[in-house]
């Protein structure tokens, strides 16, 4: 980091510093970095909430009054990052948004790997594949953080997590979740390699999602938006379930068939 523990002011579009953070709205430049962005005072509590401090704080004149912003300016000066007073044409040229919030945080990227997970630490665990649509991939993070699972493993090739839609989407569960990307030719052999029950959503011969009995962990598998998964995978699985779909359509939403699963799981759990 380039900055530790201080406070400043910048109310130059022009500044390098402001040049270089507006380009995390790119996924080349998030990768490059190892940063993104988060919007909000709501979702930079819950970062630190969750121990997690960004390492620059940019705050609009309207912002700093609030009793939860002293905590995260204190805090994030703490944890050694910066904290820049600046105007709402920079949080707009930050954020990307005519409207901008009055705290834009920038935070350093986790990398964690499927050997970081602790599989038995929670009972269930999101498994999104080729997910496209980062409302979809934050939606999911939100849904985890409240039926208390572990975290989303996204296979193959997905939205990147990082990007403003998703993070704003998570509403702070990005950083209370573990977010792990992987190929299905390491997730698979990993998952065998200790306790885990694979359950595919599927419709060809597969089970009603409420006549099954889940073990704990219970890992969700949900296939892309629009072309589901392929049937290996689905073969794969240890059971393939279906939800009833009364109406016309065939298939729901990738993350509202990821919530009603992962409520399923966890309400047989609290029946127990």
């Amino acid at each position: 980091m380039s900055h530790t523990g201080r406070r400043s002011t910048i109310e130059s579009l022009s500044n390098p510093l402001v040049k270089r953070m507006r380009l995390l709205r790119e996924k080349r430049h998030r990768r490059a970095e190892g940063l993104f962005l988060a919007e909000g005072l709501r979702i930079a509590t819950e970062a630190r909430e969750a121990g997690i401090l960004p390492l620059w704080l940019f705050l609009g004149p309207e912002g700093a009054a609030h009793p939860l912003t002293q905590a995260l300016i204190e805090a994030t000066l703490a944890g050694g990052g910066e904290v820049i007073d600046t105007t709402p044409a920079i949080l707009s040229k930050l954020s990307g948004k005519d409207n901008p919030q009055a705290i834009v945080a920038i935070y350093a990227e986790p990398k964690t790997a499927l050997s970081d997970l602790d599989r038995e630490a929670a009972p269930i665990w999101l498994v999104a594949e080729r997910l496209r649509d980062p409302g979809n991939l934050g939606t999911m993070l939100r849904t985890g953080d409240a039926v208390g699972a572990g975290g989303l493993i996204l296979l193959d090739d997905v939205t990147d997590p990082y990007a403003v839609e998703a993070v704003r989407a998570s509403m702070g569960a990005i950083f209370t979740q573990a977010l792990v990307q992987a190929r299905w030719d390491e997730f698979l052999p990993w998952l065998r390699g200790g306790p885990g029950q694979l359950v595919a959503t599927w419709l060809d011969g597969a089970e009603d999602y409420q006549a099954v009995r889940y073990a704990a962990p219970t890992f969700i598998l949900i296939g892309n938006e629009s072309q589901g998964m392929p049937e290996a995978y689905a073969a794969a699985a240890d059971v393939r379930v279906k939800m009833p779909m009364m109406g016309k359509a065939d298939s729901l939403n990738a993350a509202v068939a990821a919530a009603v699963m992962a409520y399923e799981v966890l309400n047989q759990r609290r029946a127990r």
